[in-house]
């Protein structure tokens, strides 16, 4: 095999690098990394095979077994694919499982027909390892300013006006709230997991003194945050945006209703909107035991009659009068009941600009 390996994990990350992962098809779909490219060596059922042989008679018999299966054609076949790869990216690294036999073999292939690839040394539980460890690491010794406020506020478009910002719910693909899904399906979370150490590790290289994130729950959507990353990330100082609850609905409006139907529009046509109040009613029946049976039944109403109504004029406004009691009788007093057992320490208070005018001056 090569001695081509290299474990400059940190570069890989910041560099962006391609990766091409020869793990089964099983195996990528659990986990990978971004800018990865799954091009197995072993299908699904293959590895199952070898995986058993191994098991029963050694890694002699399991690697004859392999070469059995694949053949002389599936290896050109294989070859033949990978070279495609690399010729759209051609500074791309390799990777099976621990960095072994598979993706040595696959090296060996590309070899034999005058490609050299780099491969991770350890393969991909090496370089998972180090993006736990960095993530654990990085999050416990960054400063942290957590931008707190009501539902509709607008925290997320706060955070992406901040430069030493990181978005956790952009990460995970989620808005953060029961009715928060985005029409993509959320990252596995193992995904999720590497991805945020992506981010913490290139945060970290900017050199910013605190990084800026918002109030979240241990989990956004169905993605969990570790929990030391995310204990050390809570343990800092707040910032309340603060906003009228009249522009809160109207934040809300543009973000769960217009912006919303539109994502839902692109994926599924002219149902799109169907789908989108199915899903909010979804959400809606979840929160029913919070809310009171006198309280759902009211908010259900209004939104059942805003989605029926042909008249686009009073479809927004029932729409917003359903946000606006949304606000009231669930959202506002949970974040006020959470906001008073918090024991992170208000820092400021203040408006979007007022907010972005006190975080420049730490900056600078």
């Amino acid at each position: 095999m090569s001695d081509l390996l290299t474990d400059d994990f940190r570069a890989i990350v910041l560099n962006n690098t391609d990766l091409l992962d020869v793990r089964a098809d099983i195996e990528f779909v659990k986990g990978a990394f971004k800018n990865t490219t799954n091009l197995p060596i072993l299908s699904d059922e293959e590895r199952h095979l070898v995986g058993t042989e191994y098991k029963k008679n050694g890694n002699a018999a399991a690697v004859a077994l392999a070469e059995e299966l694949i053949k002389e054609e599936g290896k050109q076949q294989r070859v033949k694919q990978w070279l495609v790869y690399l010729e759209t990216h051609p500074d791309a690294l390799l990777y099976c499982f621990r960095g072994g036999q598979r993706s040595g073999i696959a090296q060996a292939w590309l070899k034999e027909s005058g490609r050299d690839i780099v491969r991770l040394k350890g393969g991909y539980k090496a370089f998972r390892t180090f993006l736990m460890d960095e993530s654990l690491r990085i999050s416990k010794e960054i400063k942290t300013i957590i931008i707190g406020g009501y539902t509709g506020s607008g925290k997320t478009i706060l955070l992406n006006k901040i430069k030493n910002s990181i978005d956790l719910e952009g990460i995970a693909n989620h808005k953060g709230s029961s009715f928060g899904n985005n029409v993509s399906i959320q990252p596995s979370q193992i995904n999720f997991e590497n991805n945020l150490a992506y981010e913490l590790i290139k945060f970290e290289s900017k050199k910013y003194k605190e990084v800026v994130i918002e109030h979240e729950s241990h989990n956004i959507g169905r993605a969990f945050i570790p929990k030391e990353v995310y204990t050390n990330l809570m343990d800092g100082e707040m910032i309340i945006l603060e906003r009228a609850i009249s522009e809160r609905v109207n934040v809300s409006y543009d973000e769960y209703v217009v912006n919303a139907q539109k994502d839902y529009v692109a994926i599924y046509g002219n149902d799109g909107v169907d789908k989108w109040v199915e899903e909010v009613s979804r959400g809606l029946s979840k929160i029913k035991k919070r809310l009171g049976d006198e309280n759902y039944t009211n908010i259900n109403m209004i939104f059942t009659e805003a989605s029926n109504t042909d008249d686009t004029a009073l479809k927004e406004k029932m729409y917003k009068e359903f946000i606006k009691a949304l606000l009231e009788k669930y959202y506002d007093p949970m974040y006020q009941f959470q906001l008073e057992k918090s024991i992170i320490p208000v820092l400021f208070k203040g408006s979007e600009e007022e907010i972005i005018e006190f975080l420049q001056k730490r900056v600078s």
